[in-house]
């Protein structure tokens, strides 16, 4: 008898072995199943539900479902996982053709991670030798909480954005009240068509555009409808002149300082398709803004926030489900250390002239004013309130969109302190050597041609480094850098920071020395040592290289934000402790009765510093083009050296030379005082 039950054991055994290699199980078939759900191959995995499943759910209920609410709500990272049936449940499904197996479900989502268990039931179908097993499908299968019906709901929560503000909590990006200008249209009056032109041509909205909001489906008569939004600084007055104009106060971005900080503060816009192309997905959509140019778009990151988001089911007379949730983080605040009153009285000075101008306080690097002039008013290219506004300031030949101040020019004699400081340095500059220089005119001789070095004046005897200073002498500096040797000269040059990146928030084109970083042409050297040639620096490091003289030979590393250590310095021991205060009384003394003198020695604030002429010629026999002026300054009181500023003026020539510039920083030092 127990021969006989191990025999039928085996047999059993036998045809189980059978059964497990022809037929497909409920484990193989649901792992295929899992298989083309984990790669979101919707189409195939609906092949492979039950007959009933496919009847009450065509298609478009289950592909179409699922790849609309997979992109809607961003899933990514999908993992769906099961474990198989033992042997005895395998067995008992096998018998009764029906399998239940658990699995889960995790996913990311713009919402954030959602997870949940749920159960597959498998049936067996189909001819005796053609059976397989299909899965009993339904919308719980999507999300436990669609099972018996319901819709999935996205709600979005925008963020505020971040505001941009000075060292002393004054505003220069804010967000503030607007106006909405709309229409009523049911009071259009009697002639609405004059009534939308008047009111195209004051809010720079065409007549098209107008009709077009007007048209939409969800418009009624007594319906106010949006068109434009405008500050609240225009003068709205003649919009309530016309029928059917109406408005409300809406909240939206403000620029108050408007011109005077346009290029550094910048503005934000609608995001294009490009640029949200190139963003993450669900962080921004269609209709968002974006941060376009300055400091909006420097610190988009920031100041953007990140939007609430929600995922809900919602079902009729049902509270909502809620499925995963992000809470709306704002945007953070940015702390210049700009003070607005510097930016705007620096920038108001330059009246109708171009050009650029840093002021820092020298001591701690902190900058107090970036300026670029002319600019352009934040505000209008946001509301878009002047007809045809970007053509305008494209077309205008001072060229308004131009960032003057992160960009690089010749600084003229504004370099001589730097090179002076270099021959101190290096022991090639004796300050109490006085060169024999004979005329207005030197060359080196061979290999320079006809070409001389130009000076203002006649010397009546030697000239020596104050004497250089003072009256501004060519020829002196570029004797002393061809004495000096090319490579002496371009090694100080890059203790000053030419060549490198500024340490600075805000991206500024590299201060150069020559196209190739080189002086090997002694005309070029010459040239080079009293900023011709060349060379080329930004106002920034120009006014951060007079720095080392107020701080016993280092340079102080500029810095934008509050946030950031203040007096950290940049290039240390460019000159000792003597050397540096040389080169301070030096520049008082060029303050006291050089070119500068007319307007810095009797001025309510007393000012060192040094004029730059940077001569814009196409030759050297060239004396038609134009000059551009520079003046760096600060208070010669160290109680009082909280302020230095360096200015540039394009177009000087007709307008006295660079004490054209002088004066206008003299100005602002009084009226800052």
């Amino acid at each position: 008898m127990k021969k006989i039950t191990i025999a039928l054991a085996a047999i059993i055994m036998v045809v189980l072995a059978g059964c497990s290699d022809d037929e497909v199980t409920p484990n193989e078939r649901f792992d295929t199943y899992v298989k083309h759900w984990n790669e979101q191959e919707f189409s195939d995995a609906y092949g492979m539900l039950s007959s009933e499943s496919t009847e009450t759910y065509p298609t478009e209920e289950y592909v179409d479902r699922y790849n609309k609410i997979y992109e809607d709500l961003a899933i990514s990272d999908l993992s769906i996982s099961f474990s198989k049936l033992e042997e005895e449940e395998l067995e008992t499904a096998m018998e009764e053709g029906t399998a239940t197996i658990p699995f889960e479900v995790a996913m990311e989502s713009m919402a954030g991670p959602i997870e949940f268990d749920y159960e597959a039931t498998l049936v067996q179908e189909g001819e005796e030798d053609e059976q397989n097993w299909y899965v009993q499908w339904d919308p719980g299968f999507i999300f436990p909480e669609l099972k018996d019906g319901g819709e999935i709901s996205i709600q979005s929560e925008a963020p505020t954005r971040g505001e941009i503000l000075d060292r002393n909590q004054m505003p220069l990006a804010i967000n503030d009240k607007v106006n909405e200008i709309g229409i009523i249209p049911g009071k259009l009056g009697s002639n609405p068509e004059q009534s939308k032109e008047e009111l195209s041509s004051l809010i720079g909205l065409s007549v098209d555009a107008i009709d077009e909001a007007l048209n939409a489906a969800w418009v009624e008569p007594d319906l106010f409808v949006p068109l434009k939004k405008v500050p609240s600084t225009n003068d709205l007055s003649p919009l309530w002149e016309i029928d059917g104009v109406a408005g409300r106060e809406v909240t939206g971005r403000v620029y108050p300082a408007g011109e005077a900080a346009g290029q550094l503060v910048g503005y934000i816009g609608n995001i294009t398709a490009e640029e949200l192309e190139e963003q993450e997905p669900g962080v921004y959509s269609a209709n968002d803004m974006i941060g376009k140019r300055g400091l909006e778009s420097l610190y988009e990151e920031q100041l953007k926030g990140k939007k609430g988001t929600r995922i809900e089911v919602i079902k009729e007379n049902q509270e909502p489900i809620v499925l995963a949730e992000t809470p709306v983080e704002n945007g953070k605040n940015i702390t210049l250390t700009i003070d607005v009153n510097v930016q705007e009285s620096i920038f108001d000075s330059y009246e109708e002239d171009a050009g650029t101008a840093a002021a820092i306080n020298p001591k701690t690097g902190e900058t107090l004013a970036l300026v670029s002039s002319p600019s352009f008013d934040p505000n209008e290219i946001l509301y878009g309130t002047k007809a045809n506004l970007w053509e305008t300031l494209q077309e205008d030949e001072q060229q308004p969109l131009l960032n003057r101040f992160s960009s690089t020019f010749a600084p003229g004699s504004a370099l001589k302190p730097i090179t002076s400081a270099i021959g101190l340095k290096n022991g090639s500059i004796d300050p109490d050597e006085g060169l024999e220089i004979d005329g207005l005119t030197w060359s080196n001789g061979k290999g320079w041609g006809d070409y001389a070095v130009r000076r203002v004046s006649e010397s009546s005897g030697p000239v020596d480094l104050k004497d250089a200073l003072v009256r501004s002498d060519n020829i002196y500096f570029a004797m002393q850098a061809v004495n000096m040797g090319s490579e002496a000269y371009v090694k100080g040059l890059k203790e000053f920071g030419f060549g490198e990146d500024l340490p600075y928030e805000y991206p500024f084109t590299a201060s150069s020395i020559s196209s190739d970083g080189k002086l090997d042409d002694e005309v070029l050297l010459a040239n080079s040592s009293y900023g011709q040639g060349q060379l080329e620096m930004s106002s920034l490091h120009l006014a951060t290289a007079y720095t080392t003289f107020l701080n016993e030979g280092n340079m102080i590393k500029p810095t934008l934000l509050t946030s950031e250590e203040t007096a950290q310095v940049w290039k240390e021991n460019l000159l000792d402790n003597d050397q540096a205060n040389l080169m301070k009384d030096l520049l008082y003394e060029v303050g006291q009765s050089g070119t500068p003198s007319k307007y810095t020695a009797d001025s309510e604030v007393g000012i060192s510093g040094k004029t730059g002429t940077a001569e814009l010629k196409l030759t050297t026999e060239d004396d038609s083009g134009e000059e551009n002026g520079w003046f760096v300054g600060f208070p010669t009181k160290e109680s009082e050296q909280d302020l230095l500023i360096a200015m540039m003026v394009e177009n000087v020539k007709e307008k006295g030379g660079s004490v054209y510039t002088t004066k206008k920083v003299v100005d602002v030092f009084n009226e800052l005082k």
